[in-house]
């Protein structure tokens, strides 16, 4: 038994925040963002908007183009960050604002830009395993709420989004390889030190990061990680259709497609519109190549992503 994706949905806040928008309080031109990230625009949550929320908008698109109901999930897995609440978890709200009663299982994983990889590989378990035949998995994040605006070498380069997939057992092929990895001795590289005690957050609730030593990294365990799935598989590079990757920074993406001797023309990228939104990023992405027709049945797409721990991993799929 196979776990095929059979439905994608994603959802970007209203508001919008450009590079022009930034220079008028950040330290930065739409130059320098640009040139460094690829970077033109980002969404920003409403006040009123929690993960949940936007997890909800792009899990209904995901069970609207499945052609199922919501009641047919019996496993919800939110890739997040940024979590309504300490507790419960932010997959047990969107199982409860789905209308889903007497439900399966619901919980979050948190492997940071990697979430969704490391989430999509569990739900494939799940249906390999036999305990799960319909799985609901999701990235979703509001990551403006974690940012330091005065810093520019972070604050320019993320935005809050969702993305989701429905996965369901078949006896087509689906999901044909995947391999996870994290290394802990970097964790301080990429991090958000704050912690919450006593009701209020205690320490630095900002993300730092250290950005030409995370380039480095990304770049070669990205382009390891994808040689490990493709010789799982029996695959080349060549025989992949379509690479989507973590939607970080254009510089990653175009030296880790050059390593696998891709051309961007066979590369989903949306950066441009909506920055690294984490956990959504690639199902932000995959969800637009989808309804515009890009990705068709029978092709080989690879999905691949880092994330702070560090944590990375690669997906790979026959559509």
């Amino acid at each position: 038994m196979h776990a095929k994706i059979i439905g994608t949905g994603s959802y970007l806040p209203v508001k919008t925040l450009s590079n022009f928008d930034l220079e008028k309080f950040v330290d930065t031109t739409d130059e320098w963002i640009v040139s460094r990230s690829g970077i033109h625009e980002r969404h920003i949550a409403a006040d009123d908007e929690v993960t949940s929320d936007l997890a909800l908008h792009a899990s209904l698109r995901a069970i609207e183009m499945a052609g199922i109901e919501a009641s047919d999930i019996d496993l919800i897995i939110v890739a997040t960050t940024c979590p309504d609440k300490i507790f419960p978890s932010t997959a047990c709200i969107l199982q409860d604002k789905l209308g889903i009663k007497n439900g399966g299982a619901a919980f979050d994983m948190q492997a940071v830009c990697g979430g969704f990889v490391y989430a999509l590989n569990t739900a494939d378990l799940y249906i390999r395993g036999g305990q799960a035949k319909t799985v609901l998995v999701v990235g979703a994040e509001i990551m403006s709420r974690i940012l330091d605006w005065k810093d520019r070498t972070t604050c320019v380069l993320f935005g809050d989004g969702a993305g989701a997939v429905i996965l369901q057992a078949s006896s087509e092929p689906g999901i044909l390889a995947s391999r996870l990895h994290s290394d802990g001795q970097h964790h301080a590289l990429l991090r958000v030190d704050g912690t919450v005690s006593d009701g209020v957050v205690q320490g630095d609730p900002f993300i730092r990061m250290e950005g030409q030593a995370v380039f480095k990294f990304a770049v070669t365990v990205l382009s390891r990680v994808v040689d490990e799935v493709l010789t799982i598989a029996g695959l080349k590079g060549s025989d992949i259709d379509w690479l989507v990757p973590h939607q970080a920074n254009i510089r990653i993406i175009e030296a880790t497609a050059k390593k696998l001797g891709l051309s961007l023309d066979n590369v989903v990228v949306t950066v441009a519109n909506h920055g690294n939104t984490s956990s959504a990023s690639i199902p932000l992405a995959l969800d637009a190549a989808v309804r515009d027709g890009r990705i068709k049945a029978g092709q080989h797409v690879l999905l691949e992503a880092i994330g702070g721990g560090f944590t990375w991993g690669a997906v790979l799929l026959k559509w």
